[in-house]
């Protein structure tokens, strides 16, 4: 099974509209698709983002609460025991590349595909939400 970390602008497009990629990686997550790999700080910044837009996107700050719940209960959680800051362009960014390092995931899937271009250096992959959907369709 595939080890992914899904950035926090996936999340977010995931939860504004059931149209989309990103809706669709969060749907298979609970179908077992792939595994998701979380840090506390990642789920932090998924908690803090979302109910941030929590009216834009429709739901209220317990809709979230339960959201993150849920994805904290099936999602495997590691801990990060280095730091390497800063390396990317967006310093925000960097804890999302230290947890793919640490989890040895298979990918890294955002939105900002030009903003991790050093993840392919520690020999992660980096790739859309369309592009994760046709990886995981080929391996069915």
């Amino acid at each position: 099974m595939l080890r992914v970390v899904l950035d926090t602008n996936v999340l977010i497009t995931g939860l504004r509209s059931r149209e989309g990629a990103g809706f669709r990686l969060l749907s298979l997550i609970a179908e077992d698709a792939f595994c998701l790999v979380l840090s506390v700080p990642l789920v932090l910044e998924y908690e803090e983002v979302a109910k941030r837009q929590a009216r834009s996107l429709g739901l209220s700050h317990s809709d979230i609460d339960d959201i993150i719940d849920y994805l904290c209960s099936i999602g495997e959680h590691r801990r990060i025991f280095f730091l390497w800051r800063p390396l990317l362009r967006d310093p925000h960014d960097d804890h999302v590349l230290e947890l793919a390092v640490e989890a040895q995931a298979d990918a890294i899937v955002t939105y900002n595909v030009r903003g991790f271009g050093l993840a392919r250096t520690f020999g992660l992959d980096v790739q859309t939400p369309q592009q994760l959907l046709r990886r995981l369709e080929m391996m069915q």
